[in-house]
C-alpha cells in the first residue's frame, strides 16, 4: 500500500499508522533506560494534562507536538539546541503510544532517519516497573525540560 500524499487516495488512520509502524524500529518500554545511556534523545510530546496527571518522565524533553517538526529539524531556524545533526537518535513518547508513532514517522520524513518511538507510550513505561525505570533514568538524567516556544 503506498500512504504518501498526493497520490488521491484515501486511507484510514489505522491504515497509516501499520504504514508509519512498518518504517520504525520501535523501542520496548524495557529498552528505554538503555536507549537513554546509549545516547538516544528521548522527547515527551504528551500535553501538559497528562504530563500533570501521570508524571514527569525524567531525562526527557518535552516539546508540545504542534512544534515538533521545526524544533526538532536540523535545518528549521528554531530547532533546539540539543538538536546536532541529522543522525540524531530520538525516541519519541506519547501517552499511549499511537501519536507517537506518526509523529516519529513525519521526523524521518524530515531526514531524521533514527526517529523512533516507544511501543505503547508512557503508560507503557509507567506500568513496566515503575520504580525500577524511574530510578535508572533519574540517575543519568536531570529534570525534564520544556522547550521555549518560537517566538517567546
Amino acid at each position: 500500500m503506498n500512504i504518501e500524499p498526493g497520490h488521491g487516495e484515501r486511507h484510514s488512520i489505522d491504515e497509516v499508522l501499520v504504514a508509519a509502524r512498518a518504517r520504525l524500529e520501535r523501542i520496548e518500554a524495557a529498552q528505554l533506560a538503555q536507549a537513554f545511556a546509549d545516547g538516544a534523545m528521548i522527547v515527551d510530546i504528551r500535553p501538559h494534562e497528562q504530563r500533570t496527571r501521570d508524571g514527569e518522565l525524567p531525562g526527557a524533553v518535552v516539546i508540545d507536538r504542534n512544534t515538533l517538526e521545526w524544533r526538532l529539524d536540523p535545518s528549521s531556524a528554531h530547532h533546539i539546541a540539543d538538536i546536532t545533526g541529522w543522525q540524531m537518535w530520538i525516541v519519541i513518547v506519547c501517552n499511549e503510544g499511537y501519536s507517537s508513532s506518526l509523529a516519529a514517522a513525519m521526523l524521518q520524513d524530515l531526514g531524521l532517519h533514527r526517529a523512533t518511538d516507544l511501543v505503547g507510550g508512557f503508560q507503557a513505561w509507567l506500568t513496566l516497573d515503575v520504580q525500577r525505570s524511574r530510578t535508572a533514568l533519574a540517575s543519568q538524567a536531570p529534570v525534564p525540560r520544556t522547550t521555549p516556544r518560537p517566538g517567546t
